[in-house]
């Protein structure tokens, strides 16, 4: 929000410079972006009166004007402008003055051959308007001649760009500002005086029906005749400018006003244009949503369609504003208008939420109800604002009914318990004497805990009411109504009064206790996995956890954003396959990546989460094709299940694959379950050729998804964590191959887990090099390898025996190497070939 300085001081007595003024709003928590002085616009800038006016002798567009400015001697000012004339009071740049709106310093030089002195200046160049027609001329009379124009343009003035937290609705306003301003300073707060006036209640001109009193508990409609629609005056229209608001009509510009002052929205209907679209002879003033398929032209000319989430002010029944958000084209105040109806409310700020939502728009309104707009002085707004249009608009007040739906019509208000010790438990040490703060002769007895009258000193002045209890140093606490949304609990309070005490002004502490930082065993894991799974050359992507409903199991959001957006995943391939998709499509080239995100289902008894690890890997492997004669060579099934052995291999881990049929997505005969330990974690396999097909894919696309958790447990365990050194052996080695035939019901992991228990602690390893499966050959072409029988296998290992101690000798390999062999014919049924 945008604070005028000058508005600010005639809310609260202060003193202070801007700069000291933004520092503590800051350090208060209302961080400052930025200090327009508007001082520096026109600085040299003074009041001149044109004493005559000629045409230039060289120049039809160009005048040569007279300026007395207050020197001995009138000035001689060259002018392009049409409205220029004599007798008429002028803002004028002097020589020497630097206008930075436009980047201009005046210089003395000649146009067309006439010296000019100075340059007389439009609302344009000293910065109050983008563009301007002319040069500005001063509407008052007998101004001082030479003095400062500044005053008279509204130039005098600083401009705080101050930002509040979501939990501040009431720093929405001047006058919240100025209660925090007089809070921090001590200064006096000198709200304006508004006084009661006379209102005809009742009445069967004015009706009320609001159809849905939790989406708004109060509304006060006022009809007041006899307005006459102008220009606001200057000082008014000055502080909206100051503000960011552009000036419209002295009815509009008084609700922005009421808006910016107390943070209250007001809407003004031309009370005629109210009648003609409602009918009939009485208006009746309605709050309902709308209904499916309504459409409504809002004052920015944009013919909407209306959802049921959008909160409808309606004149017989027919929308003429969307609640608390805009305005309706069809109602608006315009320079025709003579009779209003001013509207005053207070709307739910969820269903306001939704309504502005719905419609895409965001309005000064919306933000304010969106954040709480305070009940208690509604009434008090409203009478600002038919103040304001009595004096400025010259209306009567005619009839004025309300409709509250609050409980018991009153005021809502909360007790807090608010106990010292808790305070000095929370907040520690601060300086006693906060001048001291900086001093080099800082004592002990500068240092120590807040007191009860610090604490009551600090709260009252924000409004507080401070009841002490039966119980020493416990107070109940009652919070103003314009905090109520934001003081709810203890611990509130105990944030106020460390604010406005000053968090520069609390002491420096470390624990008695110390020692160095650490990370957790899991974060440490989960870095070692990201590590490991980068340096393979997998690149990291992060996918959105929220997609397109598609089937029962996905947990659906009740209040979603875009449709499309509306359901948790429970599986992140989709979107890692669609990422590859899309890179290929792009010409960037096949996309090896992988995701480390949480997956989302639900079953019949709840809703279930937990974390995956899910990555793709495909396209040619190879860097250059011209060994390849130009063509694509697609990734080998083995060639991408050792890119998960590489990383397996870095973590530490000992992975074992089982062929596996489940994933409808993955081809059914090149897709494994991966294992460790006997715990299931996770899927690695190709891409099923129909799933390829459609996608346009390359030849041979993996995924894998692991279960992070799984791989987490066995990562953090302690026999994994610890590192235990083991020599190399210096003795040569002794390698025997063994090849025989198997049934293909057995898998080469269990087989080799098999051979290395009965290898024993000789077998250093095992490495299989041959693998054949039998086929039926054509007649007459039989080799030796085609006498493998269908549904069986041909395997051949190279086992590797060594020992710490010694040379191996035959009759030290031969035992071991002959309990593999009895382990394969008893276990496997395998057919020796050697």
């Amino acid at each position: 929000m945008r604070i005028s300085l000058n508005w600010l001081k005639e809310l609260v007595d202060i003193t202070m410079t801007p700069e000291a003024l933004a520092d503590m709003l800051t350090m208060a928590g209302f961080e400052v972006e930025e200090i327009e002085d508007r001082r520096a616009w026109a600085d040299g800038v003074v009041i001149g009166k044109v004493l005559k006016r000629e045409p230039h002798p060289n120049a039809d567009k160009l005048s040569v004007c007279t300026v007395d400015i207050g020197a001995k001697q009138p000035s001689t000012i060259v002018c392009g402008a049409a409205n220029v004339r004599a007798d008429i009071y002028v803002p004028v740049a002097t020589l020497g003055t630097y206008l930075p709106k436009i980047d201009l310093k005046i210089k003395a030089r000649k146009l067309r051959d006439v010296p000019s002195e100075g340059m007389i200046c439009s609302l344009a160049e000293v910065g109050l308007t983008k563009e301007s027609e002319g040069i500005h001329i001063f509407p008052q009379a007998d101004l001082p001649v030479g003095s400062d124009a500044r005053p008279y343009l509204g130039l005098d003035d600083v401009v705080l760009d101050l930002t509040s937290t979501a939990n501040r609705a009431d720093a929405l306003s001047m006058v919240g500002i100025a209660r925090e301003v007089a809070a921090l300073t001590g200064a006096k707060l000198k709200l304006p005086e508004i006084p009661e006036i006379p209102v005809k209640t009742g009445g069967k001109d004015l009706t009320l029906k609001i159809s849905e009193p939790q989406a708004c508990p109060i509304y006060i409609g006022t009809l007041i005749a006899g307005v006459k629609i102008g220009p606001s005056p200057d000082w008014l229209q000055r502080r909206l400018q100051a503000a960011g608001t552009r000036p419209i009509n002295n009815v509009v510009d008084i609700t922005n006003y009421v808006l910016l002052e107390w943070g209250q929205p007001l809407h003004a209907f031309d009370r005629d244009r109210l009648q003609s679209v409602a009918g009939g002879k009485n208006l009746a003033i309605g709050v309902r949503f709308a209904q499916s398929g309504e459409t409504f032209t809002t004052l920015d000319s944009q013919n909407r369609k209306l959802t049921e989430q959008t909160l409808l002010i309606t004149a017989g029944d027919r929308p003429v504003a969307l609640a608390g958000v805009m305005g309706g084209e069809n109602t608006e105040v315009h320079d025709g208008t003579q009779n209003l109806m001013l509207e005053a409310a207070i709307f739910d700020t969820v269903a306001t939420r939704r309504s502005a939502r719905s419609q895409g728009l965001r309005t000064e309104s919306s933000t304010r109800y969106e954040r709480g707009v305070n009940q208690a002085e509604l009434e008090v707004a409203c009478r600002r604002a038919i103040q304001l249009i009595t004096e400025l608009a010259g209306g009567t007040v005619g009839t004025q009914v309300t409709a509250d739906s609050r409980p018991g019509k009153t005021i809502i208000s909360r007790a807090i318990e608010l106990r010292m010790e808790r305070i000095n438990q929370v907040l520690g040490p601060v300086f006693l004497n906060p001048e001291a703060v900086n001093s080099d002769t800082l004592s002990d007895e500068d240092i120590g805990e807040l007191r009860p009258e610090d604490i009551d000193r600090i709260l009252t002045a924000l409004g507080c009411e401070m009841l002490p209890s039966e119980q020493e140093g416990v107070w109940t606490v009652t919070v103003p109504p314009y905090r109520y949304r934001d003081l709810e609990r203890e611990i509130d309070l105990i944030e106020e009064v460390a604010r406005l005490y000053g968090y520069n002004n609390f002491c420096d502490t470390l624990p008695s206790k110390t020692e160095a930082g650490y990370l957790p065993d899991e974060y440490q894991a989960l870095r070692q996995i990201h590590a490991a799974f980068r340096a393979v050359g997998l690149t990291e992507v992060i996918h959105y956890s929220l997609v397109k409903p598609d089937h029962e199991t996905q947990i659906a959001l009740s209040n979603p954003l875009l449709a499309e957006y509306s359901a948790l995943r429970t599986e992140m391939l989709s979107a890692l396959i669609d990422a590859f998709q899309y890179n290929l499509e792009q010409g960037n080239g096949a996309l090896n990546a992988f995701e480390v995100g949480r997956v989302f289902w639900r079953e019949e008894n709840g809703f279930y989460e937990t974390d995956r690890l899910s990555g793709v890997i495909g396209g040619d492997p190879s860097q250059g094709r011209w060994v390849q004669r130009g063509q694509e060579r697609p990734l080998e099934w083995f060639e991408a299940k050792g890119i998960l052995e590489s990383v397996f291999q870095q973590l530490g881990l000992t992975v074992e694959y089982q062929p596996d049929r489940r994933n409808p997505i993955l081809h059914p005969g090149r897709t494994a379950s991966l294992w460790v330990t006997g715990d299931r974690l996770g899927t690695f396999g190709q891409l099923h050729p129909q799933t390829r097909q459609e996608r346009g894919l390359p030849d041979a696309v993996y995924v894998f998804e692991l279960d992070l958790e799984v791989m987490l447990n066995h990562l953090v365990q302690e026999d994994h964590q610890a590192l235990i050194f083991q020599p190399y052996s210096t003795f040569p080695a002794s390698d025997r191959d063994i090849a025989f035939i198997v049934s293909n019901q057995f898998s080469v992991a269990e087989i080799a887990r098999s051979m290395r228990q009965a290898g024993g602690k000789l077998l250093e390893s095992l490495e299989l090099f041959d693998d054949y499966r039998g086929t039926i050959p054509v007649p007459g072409t039989e080799t030796k390898r085609d006498l493998v029988a269908e549904k069986k296998r041909s395997l051949a290992f190279r086992l590797v025996y060594r020992a710490d101690d010694r040379t191996l000798t035959e009759e030290d390999v031969e035992p071991a190497h002959q309990k593999v062999r009895t382990a394969l014919e008893e276990k496997f049924q395998a057919e020796l070939r050697s």
